[in-house]
C-alpha cells in the first residue's frame, strides 16, 4: 500500500498500519505517569511531614541532633531534584548506578524510579507549603487536648492540606505525562520514543507527531477534568446541616424569634 499524497490521508495511513504501537506508546507514558505520582506524593508526604516537626529546646540532644540531620538530608535532596533536569538526572541514575555501584538497573525500573523520586522532590515542597497553609491555633489545639505532632498532622492538619494541595497533586501528574517523553534518552519505548521509530519508517515526522500531540492531549486533558472532578467532590454540596446527636442542638428548623416591630404592629 502507498503512501497517500495529502496529509490527512497520510496520518490515517499512518493510524492504520501502526496504531498498536501509538497505544502501547501511550499506555506506557501513562503507567510511568500515574504510578511515578502516586509514588512521589508518598515520598513527598514523607519529606514534607519531617521538615515541619518542631525542635524545642526542651528536646534531648539526640532528638535534636537526628531531627537537624534528616531534615538536611531531605533540603539537599528536594533542592537537587527541583535544581536539575530529568533528562540529567535520568542519564546520571541509570548509568551511573551501574558506573559507580556496579547495579544494572532494567529499563522498566528506571522509568518508574527517576519519575517517582522527581515528583518526590517537588510533592515535598507543596506538602511543606500545604501544612504550614493551615492555621497555627489548629496545631495548638490539637496539643491542648493531649495529641502529639503524628495525631495532629493524621486527624487535624493533614485532611485539610490534602484539599489545599490537590490541584498540584494533578498538575505534577499532568506534568509527568508530558515528561515522560525524557525517558527516551534511556531507552524506554514511552509514547514519544514510539513516535520517532513511527516517524522513522516513512520519513513522515510532521505527520506522527501531530498524532502523538493529539494523544498527549487527550492524555492530558482528560485527567485534568477527572481530577477537577474529584476537587468539587472534595469540597461537598454548597449547603448542609451539621450532623449532631443532640436534638436540643440540631440546626435545622431553628426557632425564629418575632421581629419586636412585627409584635407592635399586631
Amino acid at each position: 500500500m502507498s503512501l497517500p499524497s495529502d496529509f490527512l490521508g497520510r496520518m490515517l495511513f499512518i493510524l492504520h498500519e501502526y496504531g498498536p504501537s501509538f497505544l502501547r506508546g501511550a499506555g506506557k507514558t501513562m503507567a510511568i505517569a500515574i504510578v511515578g505520582t502516586l509514588v512521589g506524593c508518598i515520598i513527598g508526604f514523607a519529606v514534607g511531614i519531617v521538615q515541619t516537626i518542631p525542635v524545642s529546646k526542651n528536646d534531648s540532644f539526640a532528638k535534636r541532633f537526628l531531627l537537624k540531620t534528616v531534615k538536611i538530608i531531605s533540603n539537599i535532596y528536594v533542592e537537587i531534584f527541583r535544581g536539575t533536569p530529568m533528562m540529567v538526572q535520568a542519564m546520571f541514575i541509570f548509568y551511573g548506578s551501574s558506573a559507580l555501584f556496579n547495579f544494572n538497573m532494567s529499563i522498566v525500573f528506571a522509568s518508574y524510579f527517576i519519575v517517582s523520586i522527581n515528583t518526590g522532590a517537588y510533592m515535598a515542597e507543596t506538602v511543606r507549603g500545604g501544612i504550614l497553609s493551615i492555621d497555627p491555633g489548629q496545631t495548638e489545639g490539637a496539643k491542648a487536648i493531649g495529641m502529639t505532632h503524628f495525631q495532629t498532622m493524621i486527624n487535624v492538619i493533614m485532611p485539610q492540606a490534602i484539599r489545599n494541595i490537590m490541584p498540584q497533586i494533578g498538575n505534577n501528574l499532568i506534568i509527568n505525562i508530558k515528561d515522560t517523553c525524557v525517558l527516551s534518552v534511556i531507552g524506554v519505548v514511552e509514547l514519544f520514543y514510539a513516535t520517532k521509530g513511527v516517524a522513522g519508517a516513512y520519513y513522515t515526522y510532521f505527520e506522527a507527531f501531530t498524532i502523538t500531540m493529539i494523544i498527549y492531549f487527550i492524555l492530558t486533558f482528560t485527567c485534568s477534568r477527572i481530577l477537577r472532578h474529584w476537587e468539587k467532590k472534595m469540597d461537598g454540596p454548597d449547603s448542609y446541616d451539621l450532623a449532631t446527636t443532640d436534638t436540643l442542638a440540631y440546626t435545622s428548623g431553628m426557632v425564629r424569634f418575632p421581629d419586636p416591630k412585627e409584635k407592635e404592629d399586631r
